[in-house]
């Protein structure tokens, strides 16, 4: 189906959604909440870490009054394409994307006739809405000259095209230009300045400055768009999906002042508080709207912590703000995984994933399955009814058997993660194969795609990855890297 034909469906089963709106408290369907942090480490989350010195109170009651899932992962371990993943229900690798993210000025990732979560969202009858970061590049306009950019112009295939009604946020990382927000299709400040480059802590490109913009407020403001969002529908008959990504605590590290010095570890930890704060601040919103037993929240992060993991002895981000690593005995943001962001190893992409859905998801429950973030498109499609076409979600299973208890009756296909460089993992049951011979990112041993010797973990017996077993378990291995040629070959997995 074409964008405009499925517009004009999703106009008529809107008109027909508000025909037949039932009041708040008599909903057949949740309102559905999806948090994506930016860069949140498995071991940043208390509930995940009792070790981690940094209170994550909000996150941790998250996954008590639900489900908390210990084996969850991106289908990347970078931004761009886990996002792509997440809305899509299909693997990134498969677009033009092999590697890599977009930056703040990249045209459209998402073909607009691509069907996303959004999409389904609101041929259920939902208002959608998305509020933070983007990350999967929009068409900003160009001045007629195509020399430099029309800031008074419209932005084409922004989130609207996708399937949201409404959009307020950036167009990339807060670190990425160009800093200006925008809403819908315009951008909404002018772009008066421009900023130089900054060294982390506050890392930032240098680039165009939108009036009024500050980093360090932009967490603070986003949310409050988020609960406004949250107040406004509530008031209203129809259910509501929105989707919030986060700017943090990803680069430039810029905690609110009334964070500052907190975590006692320096801006990174005080970051985190704040990221566990925007949940509570929702969580309040839903509770003060009347709306939150009526509500399934998701909250999770795009991929693992860019913070490296240093040996006791050496400087740290605690002693100087400007080292991007924790002694382990200080902090282990990707708590026993080994490496970092953007590494095929877990730490890039084994992450927090809690699911609150009162009434259904039972409290204090965990699941051990082996899940990825592209199973939340085929999950929201089966809660609310909705059939996946043949070229939809090719690479998403739905959770809806776990949310339930039923673990006995989920199935999927084995799990394939993907590196900052395009190195490719495959997981089945204990077993990971790394089609490369090291990180595929930031750690060491460096490597490319498909470089051999291969990988092969056995993360039952050792979870931290520290003993290769591709000479010992060859049938193992052959096995894995069969089933991953045959699924990247048939264009899906499901």
């Amino acid at each position: 189906m074409n964008r405009s034909a499925l517009g004009l469906l999703l106009c008529f089963l809107g008109l027909l959604c508000a025909c037949q709106a039932v009041p708040a408290g008599e909903r057949d369907r949740p309102n559905v909440v999806i948090i994506l942090a930016d860069d949140l480490g498995y071991g940043d989350v208390r509930c995940n870490n009792p070790a981690s010195p940094i209170p994550t109170p909000n996150m941790d009651a998250l996954a008590r009054q639900g489900m908390r899932f210990t084996d969850a992962h991106t289908p990347s371990a970078v931004c761009t394409p886990t996002r792509y993943g997440l809305l899509t229900g299909r693997y990134c690798w498969r677009t033009r994307l092999k590697s890599g993210v977009l930056n703040g000025y990249s045209p459209h990732l998402i073909d607009p006739d691509r069907v996303t979560v959004a999409d389904l969202m609101q041929a259920a009858g939902y208002h959608t809405a998305c509020v933070g970061k983007w990350h999967l590049g929009m068409d900003l306009p160009k001045q007629p000259d195509g020399k430099g950019w029309d800031w008074e112009g419209r932005v084409a295939n922004s989130p609207n095209v996708n399937g949201f009604d409404f959009f307020y946020g950036i167009t990339a990382s807060l670190d990425f230009p160009p800093y200006v927000y925008i809403e819908d299709d315009r951008f909404a400040t002018p772009v008066t300045g421009r900023i130089e480059r900054r060294g982390f802590p506050a890392y930032l490109r240098a680039g165009e400055l939108g009036e009024g913009f500050d980093h360090r407020a932009s967490l603070d403001h986003l949310t409050d768009k988020a609960v406004g969002y949250i107040r406004e529908r509530a008031e209203t008959d129809q259910p509501f999906f929105l989707y919030v990504p986060l700017t943090s605590p990803h680069k430039p590290v810029l905690p609110a002042e009334r964070y500052v010095g907190r975590s006692g570890i320096g801006p990174y930890g005080d970051f985190i508080i704040q990221t566990d704060e925007v949940l509570g601040r929702i969580d309040r919103a839903l509770k003060d709207a009347g709306v939150f037993d009526e509500t399934l929240v998701i909250m999770t992060s795009d991929n693992g912590s860019f913070m490296y993991r240093y040996e006791p002895g050496r400087e740290d981000h605690t002693d100087d703000a400007g080292i991007q690593a924790y002694r382990e005995t200080t902090h282990t943001a990707n708590h026993i995984w080994r490496g970092t962001k953007a590494d095929i190893h877990e730490a890039g992409h084994r992450v927090y994933f809690a699911v609150r859905w009162p009434g259904v998801v039972e409290p204090e429950s965990v699941c051990a399955e082996t899940v990825s973030l592209v199973d939340v498109f085929a999950t929201l499609a089966e809660m609310t009814g909705r059939p996946v076409a043949d070229d939809a979600g090719e690479d998403s299973f739905s959770l809806l058997p776990v949310l339930h208890g039923e673990t006995e009756r989920f199935e999927r296909a084995p799990v394939i993660m993907h590196s900052i460089n395009g190195t490719f993992a495959i997981r089945e049951g204990r077993w990971k194969l790394i089609a490369g011979s090291g990180s595929g990112g930031r750690g060491q041993p460096k490597s490319r795609p498909f470089d051999r010797p291969y990988q092969l973990y056995d993360l039952a017996d050792d979870p931290s990855e520290t003993t290769n077993l591709i000479e010992a378990e060859p049938d193992t291995a052959a096995w894995l890297e069969a089933k991953l040629t045959a699924m990247r070959e048939a264009g899906r997995s499901r």
